[in-house]
């Protein structure tokens, strides 16, 4: 693929990863925005303090689907190259937080982000995601802090599973990234203000 459709291909990423789901689907349902509730963010642990606990499970399958559906598409069809893949998913998952449908006010990336690693590594990926998520909701219940150690964790996951410097980087981008969306849950959790999630 020549680098004018490469380039085609990352817009087309980012413009998916930026449907607002969370946002559209509270909007239809109680006519506010979500940004003005809760956290701010559009994503499914936001969703889900406003419409419940089964439209924030559906918010976030969807955004996992915006970043899983152009890596399926780039790592099946194009069989694009490690580099290029991690573009491709740093794309979406920085469309999710700065969508340009919402004047770059979006969610904090961790659905997208888990969605566009699922097409490459598969049921690895989610023990990972079991393996970090469940006991630490489980002891402390807070979906934010859960969603920090993940972001800490996923360097060091994807070099042990791949040996690429290329996921390496995009993992510590993306660590760094969740890591600054998640600044004020960061304050909250250090004043032991922050919100229980509620599971499990």
């Amino acid at each position: 693929m020549n680098t004018f459709y490469f380039i085609l291909f990352l817009i087309l990423s980012y413009l998916l990863g930026s449907t607002p789901t969370g946002y559209l689907i509270v909007k239809k349902k109680k006519g506010i925005d979500v940004r003005d509730v809760g956290s701010g963010a559009t994503g499914g642990t936001n969703v889900g303090r406003v419409l419940g606990g089964k439209w924030g499970i559906i918010v976030g399958l969807l955004d996992m689907a915006k970043s899983a559906i152009p890596v399926w598409i780039a790592n099946s069809y194009f069989h694009f190259l490690d580099w290029q893949i991690a573009l491709v998913i740093l794309s979406a998952v920085l469309g999710h937080i700065y969508p340009i449908f919402l004047k770059f006010r979006g969610g904090k990336g961790v659905a997208t982000t888990i969605g566009a690693f699922l097409p490459l590594f598969g049921w690895k990926f989610l023990v990972f995601i079991v393996l970090i998520f469940i006991p630490i909701i489980y002891f402390f219940k807070i979906t934010s802090f859960a969603s920090l150690v993940f972001a800490s964790f996923l360097p060091f996951f994807l070099f042990t599973l791949t040996y690429s410097y290329n996921y390496l980087f995009l993992g510590l981008a993306i660590c760094a990234i969740i890591w600054w969306t998640h600044r004020e849950n960061i304050k909250r959790i250090a004043q032991g203000r922050e919100k229980k999630s509620g599971l499990l």
